[in-house]
């Protein structure tokens, strides 16, 4: 193990001796310099808050013996005058991967298969670890290290001196280590191993099947932090595992975790609180878009600097490839930094992310052009990274007893004009910038051969960016080209503009004058000199204020038709509308409904609003409860976890994508709530997210509180793989229906014997208890035993009614009921047995024949279940149908003959009861939820349309502001693409855009999971 040998001491704070230490021997001569410099009336920075001018730093062994105004300087010591010139701390970056071994080529990553083979399933990792190659926390980047001289140059071009380096590959990424970037051994430049702990939502290089999408690797993060915590209460008794070990360790330990987006802040923050971890959280640049939210995590962040380029919109059909969200972003991208600033949170600066490192000034001097102040700047790549990894005793400032880590810059290291002059790492010098051994600027009377009437000027905002003009009368004033050497100078200059011709001066510094010989345009060879008359050095820039650039709006979602503000809750009056109360009072004509606090305060007749209240005329309209769709797969990043045969442990709640604009789109079609739910490729699928569609809110807002757990099962073609492309490939059982029915029967024994045995062991006396040994706590299980416990309930793919009879069979004689059939297309044959067993329906209107085990579908299934008592709801399945799902229960008054107020209460009421909330929703009555909808026409009609979508109160469609919106959107894409066809015509790379289409998913879409944090296509909100 490469170990610090050095260092140590200075992180105690204690003297290095005047010799350099080493366990190394010494073959040869050896150099035992004192390593002593005085770095003299310089402005030295000690920390952000603290500068100091005509200072001095004084550094012995690479270490900060003393800085200030009045320090002794040692006899021996080597003394540079930096009059003029800075100091800063040399930067630090959190984020690297410096030093790391580059990820093996070739890797799956993400497919769970192989060089076209079979899905792999289990490790192929040799030894005592984890179960899945993703959970790799035994990796340490101390022993992996490795110094990489170019790479190591590239970074201290830029100011950097230390950086914490890991393996970016895996979910749980093992122990960070902290390195400078001196040159040297790698026993001398690692200041601290196992500094850190690192953790991600990608599973990186592994090749195993699971976990194949982001719900998937937030399960498997959990379950390794469980059996984390089993294996330190007595699992370790049991069996040896290092991983689990390693996990161990690294608690304590400053933990950083990678998100890809400013939900994925959300979602990261979410497993830390489970946990009592509170992570260190890198970002993707677009938190300035759900700020509020992420202040609220409480997490300090490592912001990128990398930007988007401008999209080429020259051509208008490519513009239309470009959707608002990515317009917008570029725009606002470079004020992101400055709006964390402004939010209070604390972070710190990375090079991660961008394109080419050497864009790092430039966009950090963006950053602080659109509102980050240099303070702040500075921080974030001093002190706060410095603080977030516990080495604020080693790096970050300069005081005495830090290592030695410092740059020196030509002027305000934030400056276009500054010029990193020097980078000292661990008290060793590295020239950045090659350094004038004079400031020639000045004014110079200059002879050339017998010509003696010339003048010099040189100018130049620092000694190293000089300018030159020969002035030959007042009126005649040529620049000459002019390179310079340390004290040698060459000059090349068409002094005669009647009779061209190039005159060559080549010669060097002799105290203040310059001279030399050169060549006349004829050849005749002459002298020249140039003495200084006068100083001519540039005077400081006047304090300007800096004026922000005007940039748009954040919006609430940030894509198109998002709201400047996010929607309040209103106290409304609604009256005489026809009202649908799905309730003893059925529809009532000329009715008023007032709402208050979010929820239905009165139904009646000729109601008085409340002072301040809004009154909406309903007068020819019709007020209904909100459409429920009990089977929906829109605002989700991914919906099948399909590596195992089971994925009960995976929560939909954890990838709830609130930027989605199918929630937009379907308030616009009357819907207020949805259940989300997984797909259906194993037997048995994750567990359901429900939600309101408030537009706008983050998904922990649209999450709906204090509702019963559901999860997902299936059966029929997709379980099984039948669909599958190559069938000889297949590995994952079953592969048969009768295969399905084994999966349940194994897992809900396995179930019940773990709910046993947790049972069992919650109810020994407390001082048995603390004796014995724990359960794993298994969060696969721990979802089939609260079904088991009647504390989650199943909603199951459906179709053939030999499957149908089968799973009521195990549910019977595992002593559980399956609460809803989804799909169900059969139902109609198995109506009485499902009546006896109390599950519900949920079925499609009039979809059949789409593949083989529809064909027996017919479109009075919904009708027959009815009318065999069974509780009857219609859903979408399908982001298009969602927002029509008033025309498919309108279906069932064609092929079923039910009464209007039947034929409604499949889409709200009823999906309602099969979700346990109707107590809540699904009806108007005083106290329950006030979510409603206004509607033009009557709601079973192929020509209504809502005029208003409430959720609790709170608007979040209105028809009246359609036109506005759209006008606003169209504003706002001309007014951007304006901004970016001048940017392109400035010189501004650009980038041409892509056509991606929204993803539109279904229960059996298992493939090609969509990458976390890709912008959804607002396809038809352009």
């Amino acid at each position: 193990m490469k170990k610090v040998v050095l260092t140590l001491l200075l992180a105690a704070g204690l003297s290095a001796p005047g010799w350099a230490q080493t366990t190394f021997p010494n073959n040869g001569v050896a150099d035992e310099r004192p390593n002593l410099y005085a770095f003299t009336n310089a402005t030295i920075v000690v920390d952000p808050q603290t500068t100091l001018t005509n200072a001095t730093l004084l550094i012995r062994q690479g270490v900060i013996e003393a800085v200030g105004t009045n320090v002794t300087i040692p006899a021996g010591t080597v003394v540079k005058d930096l009059k003029g010139k800075r100091i800063y701390p040399a930067l630090i970056d959190l984020d690297s991967d410096y030093g790391m071994p580059e990820p093996p080529q070739g890797a799956a990553g993400g497919r769970g298969r192989g060089m076209g083979g079979p899905p792999q399933y289990e490790s192929n990792k040799k030894g005592p670890y984890y179960w899945n190659q993703a959970v790799q926390p035994e990796v340490s980047a101390s022993l992996l290290f490795k110094a990489n001289s170019t790479k190591a140059d590239e970074l201290r071009k830029l100011g950097f001196g230390t950086v914490l380096a890991h393996p970016h590959d895996g979910i749980a990424r093992g122990s960070g280590v902290l390195v400078t970037l001196a040159d040297e051994r790698e026993n001398a430049i690692v200041l601290r191993e196992a500094v850190s702990s690192h953790y991600s939502f990608s599973k990186g290089t592994s090749t195993q099947a699971y976990p194949n999408s982001p719900m998937g690797s937030v399960a498997l993060l959990r379950q390794a932090f469980y059996d984390a915590d089993w294996y330190k209460k007595g699992g370790n008794k049991e069996q040896t595992n290092l991983s689990l070990e390693a996990l161990n360790k690294l608690n304590g330990l400053p933990a950083f975790f990678e998100a890809p987006d400013r939900l994925g802040i959300l979602r990261a923050d979410k497993i830390g609180d489970e946990f009592g971890v509170q992570f260190i959280i890198k970002g993707g640049g677009d938190e300035y878009q759900r700020i509020d939210e992420v202040k609220g995590t409480n997490a300090s962040l490592i912001i990128p600097v990398s930007f988007p380029q401008a999209f080429d919109v020259e051509d208008a059909w490519d513009a239309d490839n470009v959707s608002l969200a990515e317009m917008k972003h570029w725009e606002m991208a470079p004020a992101n930094a400055g709006v964390v600033a402004g939010a209070g949170i604390n972070f710190a600066l990375t090079t991660a992310g961008l394109r080419n490192k050497t864009e790092f000034w430039a966009n950090l001097r963006k950053a602080i052009e659109y509102g980050l102040s240099e303070q702040k700047a500075l921080e974030a790549l001093t002190t706060a990274p410095a603080k977030l990894i516990k080495a604020d005793g080693q790096i970050g400032t300069l005081q005495k007893g830090k290592v030695a880590n410092f740059i020196i810059t030509s002027d305000n290291l934030f400056s276009a004009n500054n010029a990193i002059l020097e980078n000292w790492i661990q008290g060793k010098q590295y020239i950045v910038t090659a350094q004038p051994t004079a400031d020639l600027r000045g004014t110079y009377n200059l002879t050339i051969g017998n010509r003696s009437n010339l003048k010099l000027n040189i100018t130049g905002k620092s000694a190293d960016k000089l300018e030159y003009q020969v002035v030959a009368s007042d009126t005649i004033k040529i620049t000459p080209k002019v390179s310079v050497a340390n004290d040698l100078i060459s000059m090349q200059v068409q002094l005669d503009r009647r009779n061209p011709g190039t005159t060559r001066l080549t010669g060097y510094r002799d105290g203040s004058t310059l001279k030399g010989d050169g060549d006349l345009p004829n050849g005749q060879r002459i002298t020249w000199t140039a003495v200084r008359a006068g100083e001519n050095v540039a005077k400081a820039d006047s304090v300007r204020p800096v004026r922000k650039p005007e940039i748009g709006k954040v919006i609430y979602p940030f894509i198109g038709f998002g709201n400047p503000e996010k929607p309040k809750a209103e106290v409304m009056l609604i009256k005489n509308a026809t009202v649908w109360t799905n309730e003893t009072d059925g529809i009532m004509q000329n009715a008023d409904v007032l709402v208050q606090n979010g929820k239905i305060a009165q139904v009646g007749k000729n109601l008085t609003a409340p002072a301040g209240a809004k009154v909406i005329d309903g007068t020819g309209k019709h007020l209904t409860s909100g459409i429920i769709d009990e089977h929906s797969h829109i605002a989700l990043y991914s919906i099948n976890e399909g590596g195992q045969t089971s994925s009960a442990e995976v929560r939909m709640s954890d990838v709830v994508n609130s930027e989605d604009a199918n929630i937009y789109r379907q308030l616009a079609g009357g819907v207020t709530a949805s259940q989300l739910l997984h797909g259906s490729a194993n037997s048995i699928g994750g567990q359901s997210a429900l939600v309101k569609l408030k537009w706008g809110a983050s998904p922990e807002e649209m999450l709906i509180k204090g509702a019963d757990g559901f999860i997902k099962f299936a059966l029929g073609e997709n379980v099984k793989q039948a669909n599958y492309p190559n069938p000889n490939q297949l590995t994952r059982f079953p592969q048969t229906r009768m295969g399905v029915e084994q999966v349940y029967f194994d897992h809900f024994y396995r179930a019940r014997e773990y709910d046993n045995a947790w049972k069992k062991y919650n109810s020994l006396p407390a001082k048995e208890k603390a004796a014995a040994v724990p359960p794993r706590r298994d969060i696969e299980l721990d979802a089939l035993a609260e079904i088991l416990n009647k504390k989650r309930f199943i909603t199951c793919h459906s179709y053939v009614q030999s499957e149908i009879n089968m799973l009521l069979k195990v549910a019977d004689s595992l002593g559980f009921r399956v609460n809803t059939f989804t799909h169900i297309l059969e139902g109609y044959k198995v109506a009485d047995k499902m009546a006896k067993h109390g599950v519900g329906g949920s079925s499609f209107a009039d979809w059949w024949a789409y593949k083989m085990e529809v064909k027996d579908a017919i479109p009075y299934n919904a009708a027959l279940m009815h009318r065999q008592g069974i509780v009857v709801s219609i859903n979408s399945d399908d982001a298009e149908m969602a927002r029509r799902l008033n025309q498919e229960a309108a279906k069932t008054v064609e092929y079923g003959a039910l009464s209007e107020e039947e034929a409604w209460k499949m889409v709200t009421l009823n999906p309602a009861k099969l979700l346990h909330l109707d107590s809540r929703m699904g009806s108007i009555k005083s106290g329950k939820d006030a979510d409603l909808v206004l509607w033009n026409n009557n709601p079973l009609s192929i020509y209504a349309r809502p005029e208003k979508t409430i959720i609790e109160g709170t608007v979040y469609f209105d028809l009246q502001d359609e036109d506005r919106k759209r006008e606003d959107l169209s504003k706002e894409r001309a007014r951007l693409i304006q901004k970016m066809l001048t940017a392109k015509a400035g010189g501004t790379q650009t980038q041409r855009p892509t056509f991606r289409r929204q993803r539109m998913f279904h229960c059996e879409d298992i493939e090609g999971v969509m990458a976390e944090g890709e912008e959804h296509q607002e396809a038809e909100q352009k």
